[in-house]
């Protein structure tokens, strides 16, 4: 297959929230406790949400930098792209990409709402905020391009039950994807183990709703040690979905919602022959004494290759042994406009390991599995013509996708931050 050819789909990509984003859509008597996009003394931007400030970090949205101005200090909305926060020009970026469509998780909130979780004690309020929160997502980012993006939704971390209704009202919206984290216990809630979730596990089978357990969705960043270097800790960071996939395979889970899929979004494959060669060695070694029944003479590895929805950026090592991965769960990602993104020449990066292989496989990981998962049709808006690299490159000819540096953009009471 021809790269001008490919149809791509990612399944993980971030959204750098705007600032009028509640604008409308709270009761009165929460507009005034709304976040709020502030730009602070320092000129650096940063959302309010009671009290706290949380800024905007640099490297959530670097993409058309130069990777020495790649950094955790805060930014200011005159350093990074307007696709990062304009629906508009993010469509631009995604055209000059070759990108079809985009599911876009959350920036401010954290990657599954952690901050409604974390900041206040009064739940209505949160709730309030969860629901302005997804229905901005749907209809203003996702719903301003019918076709183009997988919407998403935020759950309410505190109450199962409310995150159940929200993933029934959300499926009405036709929002089928709802990101949750890798952890609960982490956290501070109740583990997988328990029966507290299954309301809003249950809400997912019912609605055909995949939970996106993004990596870093547990708030905890693995590392050796205090002074590890940033290599170390990113080399390290899969860990949390590896724990997670551990989680989901060995917890009541899959038994008891036996249509669910839970997708490692960012927790790529190459990793995934050994994990299941190893939980099936295991498996065979300890149920005999540890209680463990998976149920109708099923393996570990059977459970996780119904169930687990992989997710890569890049992967060579996971293409390379498909063979012992379920293709039909295998899925991309391009991460716009955080610092693994292959944008703006994400199909001739996929292509160098998708090359050689047959039509039919490359389309599962490039778009078909994401659309079948997700609920997703986009041809129903697009023609298949018009949504192939080529076709979506050619409507961008003119879109400036060039490497620019902007650290000299920002104000000088910043550049010390």
């Amino acid at each position: 297959m021809d790269t001008a050819d490919l149809v791509m789909v990612s399944v993980d990509d971030h959204v750098i929230e705007p600032a009028a984003l509640f604008d409308g859509r709270l009761p009165a008597k929460y507009q005034d406790k709304a976040p709020r996009l502030l730009r602070r003394e320092n000129g650096t931007m940063a959302w309010r949400y009671e009290g706290v400030d949380l800024p905007s970090l640099a490297i959530n949205a670097v993409a058309g930098r130069p990777p020495d101005e790649y950094g955790f200090e805060p930014a200011c909305i005159e350093e990074i792209r307007p696709g990062c926060y304009d629906i508009h020009a993010r469509v631009k970026d995604m055209n000059a990409n070759g990108l079809l469509g985009s599911m876009c998780f959350p920036s401010f909130p954290r990657f599954c709402g952690q901050l409604f979780l974390e900041q206040g004690n009064d739940r209505e309020q949160a709730a309030a905020m969860v629901r302005a929160y997804n229905d901005w997502h749907v209809e203003d980012w996702a719903g301003a391009y019918p076709g183009r993006f997988i919407p998403l939704a935020l759950p309410m971390l505190w109450d199962p039950e409310a995150s159940a209704a929200e993933v029934h009202r959300m499926a009405r919206k036709g929002c089928h994807a709802v990101t949750f984290t890798s952890n609960p216990h982490a956290l501070g809630l109740p583990s997988l183990y328990t029966d507290h979730w299954d309301p809003f596990f249950q809400a997912c089978a019912e609605e055909n709703t995949v939970v996106c357990m993004h990596l870093g969705s547990s708030s905890q960043v693995p590392k050796t040690s205090p002074d590890a270097p940033i290599e170390c800790i990113y080399s390290l960071s899969p860990i949390n979905l590896i724990e997670a996939a551990a989680d989901v395979v060995w917890s009541p889970l899959f038994r008891k919602f036996p249509t669910l899929k839970v997708a490692l979004s960012e927790g790529g494959a190459g990793w995934v022959p050994y994990f299941t060669e190893r939980i099936d060695y295991i498996y065979r070694h300890t149920k005999h004494w540890s209680g463990m029944d998976l149920g109708a003479g099923r393996t570990p590895s059977q459970v996780f290759n119904e169930h687990v929805l992989l997710c890569f950026i890049d992967d060579a090592v996971g293409v390379e042994n498909r063979n012992r991965l379920n293709l039909d769960n295998l899925m991309w990602e391009c991460d716009y406009p955080h610092s693994d993104t292959t944008w703006p020449q994400s199909p001739e990066a996929a292509m160098d390991y998708l090359t050689g292989l047959p039509d039919h496989d490359i389309n599962r990981i490039t778009h078909l599995n994401a659309m079948r998962h997700f609920s997703y049709d986009p041809f129903t808006h697009i023609t298949p013509e018009a949504a192939t690299v080529g076709a979506l490159r050619a409507q961008a000819k003119n879109w400036d996708t060039s490497i620019r540096a902007t650290r000299h953009l920002r104000p000088a009471a910043a550049s010390s931050v």
